[in-house]
């Protein structure tokens, strides 16, 4: 159990709960999931339901919104974030390979 709460991408927050704790509406999730910034896991009644890391994804939509972005630019400025950010982990993984001593003979 204790492994599923560490985990940021478990699915542990109904819809009611995530609105509740980015103090947004229930209809502010759906529009992010129909502007594809992320597809909640629903649960076994169809619910959905949101990991630690949507909800990041989600107040990182709510603030560029609340700046004036309009809802699919901020869905797409994130995605493109969360690309870059997965690129640089990549280039650093393999910066670190290449600077490694080769240890065969």
């Amino acid at each position: 159990m204790n492994d599923k709460l560490d985990d940021e991408d478990y699915p542990a927050y109904s819809m009611g709960r995530a609105a509740e704790l980015l103090d947004v509406t229930p209809g502010f999730l759906r529009g992010l999931d129909t502007a594809k910034l992320f597809v909640p896991q629903r649960s076994p009644g169809g619910h959905r339901r949101y990991s630690r890391y949507q909800l990041r994804l989600a107040q990182r939509a709510r603030d560029l919104i609340d700046q004036g972005t309009a809802l699919e630019a901020a869905c797409r400025i994130i995605i493109l974030e969360d690309q870059l950010a997965e690129a640089q982990r990549i280039n650093t993984q393999l910066q670190q390979r290449i600077n490694q001593p080769n240890t065969q003979p």
